[in-house]
Order: structure tokens, then sequence, then C-alpha cells
């Protein structure tokens, strides 16, 4: 099975939550903060949504940051994903 997003929705894998600070501290599973930084899994055709042109700037591969409380956590078998709006995706990550 795959996801394929819709009109201008994204599928993001979100990457694993720092389960150490930097100091070495170890964080229990309640304290660690969600992760805003994801990797495009699938992204919609874009296309004219709510009267606008809407043009898909992310593909699959790219790392972006998103919206902290952005999106709808999905789970597939035994992976979850988030689809979010591409509005929600603040910037992709460069290396």
């Amino acid at each position: 099975m795959k996801l394929v997003p819709l009109g201008d929705r994204v599928v993001l894998k979100q990457f694993e939550a720092e389960e150490k600070t930097k100091g070495g501290i170890i964080l229990t599973a309640k304290t660690q903060e969600k992760p805003q930084e994801a990797e495009v899994i699938a992204v919609g055709p874009g296309g004219v949504i709510d009267g606008k042109e809407v043009v898909m700037q992310v593909k699959a591969g790219d790392r972006v940051i998103y919206s902290k409380y952005a999106g709808n956590e999905v789970k597939l078998g035994d992976e979850e994903y988030i689809i979010v709006k591409q509005s929600d995706i603040l910037a992709v990550v460069e290396d």
C-alpha cells in the first residue's frame, strides 16, 4: 500500500525524537519534544485550489521543517505518516 495525496497535500515521515540532550541527559518518552523535521514521502498534484493556482514546491525525498501542530497523523501498516498542506511546510533543509 502507498499513500497518494490529493490537491496541495504532502505526505511526511517524521524523524525520530532525540533521546538525549546535547549535554547528555536522557529524556523519557513524555519529555521528548515532537520533532518538526520530516522527509517528504509523496506530493499531491497541486492545481487550482480555492480559486488559486498552487504549484508544488517540494518533491519526494526533500527534508523539510513544518508547523508544530500541522497536519493529520495516519498509520498505514507499521509506519506512521503526517499529511499536511504545502502551506504548513515552513522550509526545505539543504545540506
